[in-house]
């Protein structure tokens, strides 16, 4: 199944313009709660983004185990107290209307994508907040490196691999990737910016030949959009931050929300904290 343009909830849909890489995050939020749906790379430029996974108390444990054993996809940024909506990450933030698009996930299975989960809402439900790949563009555009999607005005394509994660409690499921083409001249800026930037996936997990990774068709992502190469261009592959969602897929705990893949929840922090070096 792919799961690129699949939409629901009858409020508006209107995708995020050329002008939102000038708006505060906050600003961003605001159009978000009221209907604003789109993928975010590029918005807010300059501010980290982030993938949210919500989870019953009782999976808290097992969530947090599995991100701590699989940094590269699951870096942490934030994690709420029990039936919280808030986070430290963004002053006044609610995370239930925030975000462009959610998903709303029964038994591992998708059965909703609102713009707005107040609905689903449940005092036990502990929220992940987990480091974005959109964070590093900043430092790839700044060194020089193109990033295709963005110019395209394409959300970034994602990718099920067959490497598996170190399973934890409950919770296994492969590795999800991000993929940018990348021109060889500019291969070894993208890997040494990104490497710097260790809390939002570092350096790629892979360059070159996708069936190594266990992909056999770069045109049809698992999610986001496929994206046009240059002729030399180097596919190159970051763990994305995706990864809990083929978890729930996996392992099929009762109830979960997330992110929809590329529609990021917008933190007041900025890329640079982030930085190592």
């Amino acid at each position: 199944m792919k799961h690129s343009h699949h939409v629901s909830g009858d409020r508006p849909i209107a995708l995020v313009n050329e002008h939102a890489r000038a708006w505060s995050p906050k600003a961003a939020r605001s159009r978000f709660r009221e209907g604003l749906t789109g993928p975010t790379a590029g918005v807010a430029a300059g501010h980290t983004q982030a993938n949210l996974i919500s989870v019953p108390a009782d999976w808290a444990y097992d969530m947090l185990l599995f991100c701590t054993r699989n940094p590269k996809p699951c870096p942490v940024l934030d994690v709420t107290d029990a039936g919280s909506w808030t986070t430290a990450l963004a002053e006044g933030a609610d995370l239930r209307t925030d975000l462009p698009r959610y998903r709303v996930w029964r038994d591992g299975e998708l059965v909703d994508e609102p713009t707005d989960v107040r609905a689903h809402w449940r005092d036990d439900l502990v929220s992940f907040l987990i480091g974005c790949s959109f964070t590093f563009e900043w430092a790839l555009t700044a060194a020089g490196v193109p990033i295709r999607h963005v110019e395209q005005g394409r959300n970034v394509p994602m990718y099920v691999t067959g490497r598996q994660c170190r399973p934890a409690g409950r919770l296994r499921g492969p590795m999800v990737v991000s993929m940018r083409p990348v021109p060889p001249a500019h291969l070894s800026a993208a890997i040494r910016e990104t490497s710097l930037l260790p809390a939002v996936h570092g350096s790629p997990v892979h360059c070159g030949d996708p069936s190594a990774l266990g992909i056999d068709d770069l045109g049809r992502p698992d999610f986001g959009d496929p994206v046009d190469a240059g002729p030399d261009d180097i596919p190159v592959f970051w763990a994305c931050g995706v990864t809990p969602q083929a978890a729930v897929m996996a392992s099929r705990p009762p109830f979960a929300l997330t992110h929809a893949p590329g529609q990021m929840f917008l933190t007041d922090a900025r890329d640079e904290q982030y930085r190592v070096a």
